[in-house]
């Protein structure tokens, strides 16, 4: 695990919002990867839904951009404890790319999978309804590549591993399959409200 900020010796900000066992990050923002941040330009990215769909297909970094676009304005939380309120990401709804693919009704589990390699599993269910966007801007600039840029998946009402950093497609299952986090001791879904860090909670 690369950790560039460190994560201990911060003042702890009591905030009425904060779920149980979180600190206010305040203007922080920790940079936490569990591999090395990938070269990716966004003439070089792209992104697919492929698995348990009408109709599978991928789209490049312009045709993302045709879709509509879309804000996220809250909060995001991390499992090492942090939270971040008031939050401002651009992109695109994953609505917006389920209405292209079409999701069979046996599907119940996605995973997540970045240009780097890392996984991540959700509930699809925690992807629909307007809770999950593709995010390539935050705080109306291009989002910087330690923080996953130029896009990633973004989860806000769950820990934010499992808004998986420099996306690069979601694959949807009939079974829970777990991801990289998930495989080393991780909650498979990651609710920060119940404190779902880790199997077993």
């Amino acid at each position: 695990m690369n950790v560039t900020r460190g994560f201990t010796g911060r003042p702890r900000v009591h905030h009425p919002g904060l779920p149980p066992g979180q600190y206010d990050a305040g203007d922080d923002w920790p940079v936490l990867s569990a591999e090395v941040t990938p070269d990716l330009a966004p003439a070089d990215w792209t992104f697919r839904i492929d698995g348990l769909v009408a109709e599978p297909r991928s789209w490049d970094w312009d045709e993302a951009h045709a879709l509509p676009a879309s804000v996220y304005e809250g909060d995001i939380h991390c499992v090492t404890s942090w939270s971040k309120f008031g939050v401002r990401f651009g992109g695109v709804s994953l609505d917006a790319f389920w209405d292209a693919v079409r999701p069979d009704a046996s599907a119940t589990h996605v995973v997540a999978y970045a240009h780097s390699g890392y996984t991540t599993n959700l509930p699809l269910a925690d992807l629909t309804g307007g809770r999950a966007w593709i995010a390539w801007e935050y705080d109306g600039e291009p989002l910087a590549a330690e923080h996953g840029g130029p896009a990633r998946l973004l989860v806000p009402h769950l820990y934010f591993w499992k808004s998986a950093k420099w996306i690069a497609g979601l694959r949807l299952l009939d079974h829970d399959e777990p991801g990289f986090w998930e495989q080393n001791g991780y909650h498979a879904r990651g609710n920060p409200w119940e404190e779902q860090r880790y199997s077993g909670d």
